[in-house]
């Protein structure tokens, strides 16, 4: 149910700021939005309680964020409210940058070694990634496991490399356990 929430508005706002122009505009804002709710739990927590009122919070949502916001960003806030929503507020703002990154060609890619790369290494990874992906630009996020002994594994959406060498062994023992002898 969640993730039909966040498409629905998410598609919404994604739609309607597409439609005003104003895309970028409201990008940034959703990013320095979900920034600000994350580090400030407690207004969701304030916003989602079960004695606020409909009424009260419209009027958080102003007294907080009035003249900070756009009226596009603010509107969108308002329905939340008003549709007793606003507890998937992140996730609706998630699939809005997703959304966006998508219609951009912004790929997210996580990029799993078992050691540090060096820049070398990330740019020739960034660039074969840009030749063969179709993005136009890469999100590219770095992270270190020992345990993949050796090799490489890559996540892009849906999408994922994996020649790891602790992948190929745990393939060998899948493959030596079904051996009968």
């Amino acid at each position: 149910m969640a993730k039909l929430v966040s498409k629905v508005y998410g598609d919404a706002l994604f739609s309607l700021a597409k439609e005003e122009d104003r895309l970028d505009e409201t990008w940034e804002e959703v990013r320095n939005l979900s920034l600000a709710l994350k580090e400030n739990k407690e207004f969701t927590g304030i916003m989602t309680h079960p004695d606020m009122t409909q009424e009260k919070g419209l009027a958080l949502l102003e007294e907080a964020f009035g003249g900070r916001l756009s009226d596009i960003m603010m509107g969108f806030l308002q329905v939340l409210v008003r549709k007793g929503r606003f507890s998937e507020v992140l996730s609706v703002l998630d699939y809005f940058e997703k959304e966006t990154k998508e219609f951009k060609r912004i790929g997210v890619v996580y990029v799993t070694t078992p050691a540090e790369l060096t820049g070398t290494q990330k740019s020739g990874i960034e660039e074969k990634l840009i030749q063969t992906s179709g993005y136009q630009s890469l999100e590219m996020n770095y992270t270190i496991d020992e345990r993949l002994l050796g090799g490489i594994r890559i996540r892009i959406g849906d999408r994922v490399v994996d020649n790891s060498i602790q992948t190929k062994l745990e393939e060998m023992t899948r493959s030596l356990s079904k051996v009968r002898v």
